[in-house]
């Protein structure tokens, strides 16, 4: 026992104390292996406890998927339902708002005809009134003898002239398509005017024909008497010819034409057959010297201007009823596109919602396709419990992706 084996840096190691310092290395390496074995021991059984609480955890989040999916599969059919019904009810909206439009357009359109049949009929009650009127004229042209008593007295035949002129006027024209005795910006009252559309002037009308000069002339027999009146009639027609011009055309308050009623035709056609000067001196100043029946002929021309005026303002009526119409049909267009639009939407929200549907349910699939039981072997040596323990914390990283 007390015999050296070896020095270590000279100091002599015995046979007995190399022994001890053997069974001290011995008894320290024995402690650490069965500390190792505790160690190890109670790893496994962690990893265990570890393993049972992810699967336990991974069991209750598959139940937690299970009924999302159910949830989300009720709630697709009830939205299904629920668009259903909604497209029904826009369907029957549309439809509704199309036989409205529809019953309203068939109104408008039964409404112009009924005014374009009422103008009709009013054309043909005025061309009624015309030849009624030609009937009296005609019938008033035999009686000349009677017109010469009237025409005696210059206030009667003032009278008789203004009378005449208005119930022409009066049987051919509108209420408002004339004014007797209007008062013009200078003070002048004309004996008529004519009101023309789209704002123009006025048409002045006078009724004040100088006949004395024409009685002296017919009643005249000596070739100087008929040479007196004669001149005496000119002087008389070209004075009234040159008061109309100067009072009554009036620049941007009446028409730069007049009419010079004449109430007797055999009047009217002497001053043309034998005082052709006075027709052109009438014409320079800008003055139609007329006869009943030119005048009736003149107010018919009037009439068919206002009555083609008229006709213009209903056209445009219906025309903008036309354009209104347009619009409404635009806007509803418009608005049926839009739905179609929120439509489209919806069916393409529901298809992502049936895209991540289908990945919870590959999702839910794969995880339960994954092994989760403990091995067999986990209680052998300390090798194989190293083993088990690397295979016990594999899962981990497995569920880890499983969950993203």
């Amino acid at each position: 026992m007390d015999a050296i084996l070896f020095s270590i840096a000279g100091r002599p190691v015995a046979l007995g104390e190399a022994l001890l310092a053997g069974g001290a290395t011995l008894g320290a390496a024995l402690i650490l292996c069965l500390g190792l074995l505790v160690r190890l021991s109670r790893g496994r059984r962690r990893a265990e406890r570890i393993a049972r609480a992810q699967a336990q955890a991974l069991e209750a989040r598959i139940a937690d998927l299970l009924k999302l999916q159910s949830e989300m599969t009720g709630r697709m059919q009830t939205m299904a339902e629920v668009f259903g019904s909604r497209q029904g009810d826009l369907v029957r909206a549309v439809n509704e708002r199309l036989d409205g439009m529809s019953h309203k357009l068939g109104q408008s359109m039964a409404e112009s005809t009924r005014r374009t049949h009422d103008g009709l009929r009013h054309l043909h009650e005025r061309l009624a009134v015309i030849d009624r009127a030609q009937t009296t004229i005609r019938d008033l042209t035999g009686q000349v003898g009677d017109l010469r008593a009237v025409l005696a007295d210059k206030q009667t035949r003032g009278a008789f002239g203004q009378g005449r002129m208005e119930a022409l006027i009066r049987d051919a024209l509108p209420a408002d398509g004339y004014t007797f005795q209007a008062t013009l910006s200078s003070g002048v009252r004309p004996d008529c005017l004519i009101h023309l559309p789209n704002d123009a002037p006025p048409l002045v009308i006078d009724a004040k024909f100088p006949l004395e000069a024409h009685t002296q002339l017919r009643a005249a027999r000596e070739p100087q008497a008929l040479k007196a009146a004669r001149a005496r009639f000119r002087r008389d027609i070209g004075k009234h010819l040159a008061d109309i011009h100067a009072r009554y055309l009036i620049p941007g308050e009446t028409q730069d034409t007049a009419f010079l009623f004449v109430p007797s035709e055999s009047v009217f056609a002497e001053i043309h057959e034998q005082f052709d000067d006075l027709v052109q001196r009438a014409h320079r100043l800008r003055i139609v010297i007329v006869s009943p029946t030119l005048l009736l002929l003149s107010i018919q021309v009037v009439q068919s201007v206002l009555k083609d005026a008229r006709m213009r303002e209903e056209a445009h009526l219906i025309q903008a009823e036309v354009a209104h119409l347009v619009e409404d049909v635009d806007r509803l267009d418009q608005r049926v596109r839009k739905l179609q639009s929120h439509f489209g939407q919806a069916g393409r929200d529901i298809d992502q919602i049936l895209i991540s549907t289908d990945k919870i349910s590959r999702r839910g699939r794969g995880i339960g396709a994954l092994d989760l039981d403990p091995p067999e072997d986990a209680e052998d040596a300390p090798a194989a419990g190293d083993h088990d323990e690397a295979t016990s914390a594999a899962p981990g990283p497995r569920l880890a992706q499983a969950g993203d």
